[in-house]
């Protein structure tokens, strides 16, 4: 019965991407199953059996989570297959982002060139997302330090397991 359980909570981590990301649920399945997997290592076979899905469609959505960074790729000398985990720090990934949002407000600002001398009333969703971007490129190192020290109270209060699979960056 536990492991109709756990195949439940990853179809519900594929329907939260889904809802959330518009992303196939698998994409979901995938990081959910990854969440609670013993061993955290798995391949794609082993992935495609506790999903009871197809190779193929458990590939496609590691190469999502891959290109997400959530994921990482690892083999063992002499193994002839990948395995895959989530990526170490993938919480703190998921908000030391600076890059990504300086690079989209480069990219509303070149809309502004592109529009010119255009009405304000235009120019205004350009101008919101440009000033989104730079606030949020500003905000982002100081929300990842804080995620850090939160994490480092937390693995040393013992609320969290120094063992957790993610690092300590």
């Amino acid at each position: 019965m536990a492991y109709e359980s756990e195949l439940a909570f990853a179809d519900e981590v594929g329907r939260h991407f889904a809802r959330q990301n518009a992303l196939p649920p698998m994409t979901g399945r995938v990081a959910g199953w990854l969440l609670i997997c013993d061993p955290p290592q798995q391949t794609i076979a082993e992935l495609s059996e506790a999903l009871r899905a197809s190779r193929s469609a458990v590939s496609g959505a590691v190469a999502v989570l891959e290109e997400w960074s959530w994921i990482q790729r690892s083999r063992a000398a002499g193994e002839r297959v990948d395995r895959i985990s989530l990526h170490p720090a993938i919480w703190l990934k998921m908000v030391d982002k600076q890059a990504e949002y300086a690079s989209l407000g480069t990219l509303a600002r070149r809309g502004l060139e592109v529009l010119g001398e255009a009405p304000a009333t235009r120019r205004a969703r350009l101008m919101e997302t440009a000033a989104f971007a730079g606030f949020l490129a500003e905000r982002m190192p100081a929300l990842a330090a804080e995620w850090r020290a939160h994490r480092d109270a937390l693995l040393a209060s013992g609320e969290l397991p120094g063992d957790s699979g993610t690092s300590r960056l």
